[in-house]
């Protein structure tokens, strides 16, 4: 298994109410099996709108989004103008292939916070509405698979407070990779 290089906090993000966007913070409080604390994802159970329609029991495996700031570079270079929180997300990283990264990665983020990559983001038409035609430039073909690249979802297992500038070590899982999924 090879080593996956550090990455940092570049900001972080969240908001009471269920909002597109969320304003960046000093930091952040995560909470084991809950998430950010204050922020509208906050919960045992799934909090995202559409999703406890279908399933308000289900467990909530996006406690904490996830987003690379690598991709504000990239539509940035397609005309669009895309800060921390923007697009709804906890987390700003910088250094780290999210996308890359096996089912059940754990990150420790700065001295105590320690999460889990459960899967994608899957974006939604609300992209649109924040920037017309962004949705499409957060999404790519690699032969006949779409790849989403509006960040990963994550499930806390140990608590702390997260800032920006807090290092990010990557603990890949053992066995062979499990290319991450929709949740």
């Amino acid at each position: 298994m090879s080593e996956i290089p550090n990455g940092r906090v570049v900001a972080v993000c969240a908001a009471k109410g269920h909002h597109f966007s969320k304003p960046p913070l000093l930091s952040i409080r995560l909470v084991k099996g809950l998430g950010v604390e204050g922020d509208a994802h906050y919960g045992e159970k799934v909090q995202h709108l559409y999703l406890q329609r279908k399933n308000a029991d289900a467990p909530n495996l996006r406690q904490v989004h996830l987003m690379h700031a690598e991709l504000f570079d990239e539509v940035g270079a397609k005309g669009f103008t895309v800060h921390s929180g923007d697009l709804g997300e906890n987390v700003t990283t910088e250094g780290i292939d999210l996308l890359g990264l096996s089912t059940g990665t754990i990150l420790h983020l700065g001295d105590e916070a320690v999460i889990e990559i459960t899967g994608l983001r899957n974006p939604c038409h609300q992209i649109d509405s924040f920037q017309k035609g962004l949705l499409h430039a957060t999404l790519d073909k690699t032969g006949p698979k779409l790849v989403r690249k509006t960040g990963v979802m994550s499930v806390v297992l140990t608590g702390g407070d997260v800032r920006p500038g807090d290092v990010i070590r990557v603990e890949p899982p053992e066995g062979p990779h499990r290319p991450l999924e929709l949740v």
